[in-house]
C-alpha cells in the first residue's frame, strides 16, 4: 500500500476505513458517536449576556446547518440570559442543543444558576484551567456532578494552547531522567491524550456514564492534530469531536482544517465536527458552518445541500458571466435550502454544474442532475442546458434572463423530481 494511500485512510483495496466503534452520547435530540451521522458543530460569537443578539446568531447558525450550537458562559450575567435565549429558541420553533462553554469557573456558575444548568443540553469543560492542583480535580468533579443530577452530558476539551502546566512539567521530567529522548512536541501531543484519558475517568467516578462523555484534544497544527487523535483512539471508546482549535482566517483557516480533518474522517475517526474559523470583522458567522457541511459532503459522509461545480475559468472564460451565475446560484440555494428541506425528499443530494467554456462544459453539465455550459471566448453565445444527462434547452440573453431562467429550471426540477414530505417525516 502507497505512502499516499495510508495518509488519505485507504486500506489496501482501495477503501476508506470503517467508523470506529464508539458509545452513542445523546446530545438533546441529536446523537453523537454510536455510528450516527458525523455532527456540525458552530459557536456564536456573540456576548451571551445579550440576549438579542444571541439568539439571533443562534438562529442564523441553525438555519445554516448547524446541528450542536455552543454559548460562552463565562459570567453571571451570561449563566443568567442561558434560559431566556433558550426560551427564545424554543418560541421561534427552533430546538437546536445548546452547549455551554465553561472555563475557570464552570463550578460556580453551574451550582449558583440552576436554571443555566438545567436549560444547557451539553457542558463543556477544559481540564486544563479548571483549576490547580487538588482543586482542580474538585471543580472538575462539582461540574460532572451537575451534570449527572440533571442527566446531561459533557465534552471534556482539552486544549494545546490550555493545558495542564503540571502534567506538562511532569512529563518534561520524567523525560530527562529516563533520558527517553522525546523531543517537547511529542511530550505535549502525549500530555493531550492523557490528559483526556484521565479526566474521563475522573467523570466516571463522579457518576457520569460512558454514554454522556464526548472527548476532543484540540490543537492548532494540522500534523499534530493527526498525531494526537490517531494515538486518542487506540485508548477510548467516547465519541470524538474534531476541530483546529484555532483554524485561522480564510483560506488558511478552510485549507489547514480541512487538511486535517479530511485525513482523520478518512481514518474513520470523528463523530461531531467543528471548523473554527476566524471571520473578518464584521463577517458572517455561518461561514464555519457551511465550511463543515462541505467538507463532510466532499467526503460522501453526509449530504446538507445542493452540490454546485464551477470551473475556475482560464484564458477561454475572459467573461465574467458563468462565476456570477455559479456565485447567485449558491447564494440561491443557502437562501431556499432552509425551505426545501422541509418540503422535499432527497433534495441535498441534488447537483448542479455552471460551466464557462465548451471544452469541460457539456460534460461537467451532463454529469449534474442540472447544468449549463455558458460560452468561452468566440464561441457562439448559446448557453445548452442538461438535465439528468439529456440537453433540454438552449438560453440565450443577458445575464439578468439567463439567471432567472436557469434559476427556473432548478426550480421546476426540484418540484417536480423529488417528492413532497409526508406529515410523518415532517414530525421526525
Amino acid at each position: 500500500m502507497s505512502a499516499l494511500n495510508q495518509i488519505a485512510g485507504f486500506d489496501a483495496t482501495g477503501s476508506r476505513h470503517p467508523r470506529r466503534k464508539t458509545y452513542g452520547v445523546n446530545v438533546g435530540h441529536v446523537r453523537v458517536g454510536g455510528g450516527a451521522p458525523i455532527v456540525v458543530q458552530s459557536m456564536t460569537n456573540t456576548d451571551t449576556a445579550d440576549v438579542a443578539a444571541t439568539l439571533k446568531q443562534t438562529l442564523e447558525l441553525a438555519e445554516a446547518g448547524s446541528e450542536i450550537v455552543r454559548w460562552t458562559v463565562n459570567v453571571p450575567e451570561a449563566a443568567a440570559a442561558v434560559p431566556e435565549i433558550k426560551k427564545g429558541l424554543l418560541a421561534a420553533g427552533c430546538n437546536v442543543p445548546i452547549i455551554g462553554d465553561f472555563h475557570y469557573n464552570g463550578h460556580v456558575l453551574l451550582t449558583k444558576y440552576p436554571d443555566c444548568a438545567k436549560s444547557l443540553d451539553k457542558y463543556r469543560i477544559n481540564p486544563g484551567n479548571v483549576g490547580a492542583g487538588q482543586r482542580r480535580d474538585e471543580q472538575f468533579s462539582t461540574i460532572c456532578k451537575v451534570a449527572r443530577d440533571n442527566g446531561k452530558p459533557v465534552r471534556i476539551g482539552v486544549n494545546g494552547g490550555s493545558l495542564n502546566q503540571e502534567l506538562v512539567m511532569l512529563k518534561m521530567q520524567e523525560n530527562t531522567d529516563k533520558n527517553l529522548g522525546k523531543e517537547s512536541e511529542e511530550i505535549i501531543n502525549d500530555c493531550m491524550v492523557l490528559s483526556a484519558v484521565q479526566s474521563t475517568e475522573l467523570a466516571l467516578e463522579t457518576g457520569l456514564r460512558n454514554d454522556q462523555i464526548i472527548i476532543s484534544c484540540k490543537t492548532s497544527r494540522p500534523r499534530d492534530l493527526i498525531t494526537v487523535y490517531r494515538d486518542l483512539v487506540s485508548k477510548t471508546e467516547q465519541p470524538l469531536h474534531l476541530g483546529l482549535t484555532e483554524a485561522g482566517m480564510g483560506t488558511k483557516g478552510l485549507v489547514w482544517s480541512a487538511a486535517s480533518l479530511g485525513v482523520l474522517l478518512y481514518d474513520g475517526i470523528g463523530d461531531t465536527i467543528r471548523i473554527s474559523l476566524t471571520p473578518r470583522p464584521g463577517g458572517d458567522r455561518r461561514e464555519e458552518v457551511y465550511a463543515a457541511c462541505e467538507l463532510l459532503q466532499s467526503l460522501g459522509l453526509r449530504s446538507f445541500s445542493p452540490s454546485v461545480t464551477a470551473c475556475p475559468g482560464c484564458g477561454r472564460t475572459t467573461s465574467s458571466t458563468f462565476q456570477e451565475l455559479a456565485e447567485r446560484t449558491q447564494d440561491y440555494i443557502r437562501e431556499m435550502m432552509p425551505t426545501w428541506k422541509t418540503q422535499y425528499e432527497g433534495v441535498e443530494t441534488m447537483t448542479l454544474a455552471v460551466m464557462g467554456c465548451i471544452v469541460n462544459g457539456p460534460g461537467e453539465s451532463k454529469a449534474a442532475n442540472i447544468g449549463i455550459s455558458l460560452p468561452g471566448t468566440g464561441e457562439a453565445p448559446r448557453c445548452p442546458v442538461y438535465i439528468d444527462g439529456k440537453k433540454d434547452v438552449t438560453l440565450e440573453g443577458t445575464y439578468d434572463e439567463l439567471a432567472a431562467a436557469f434559476q427556473k429550471l432548478v426550480d421546476t426540477y426540484i418540484s417536480t423530481k423529488f417528492p413532497r414530505k409526508t406529515a410523518e417525516a415532517l414530525s421526525r
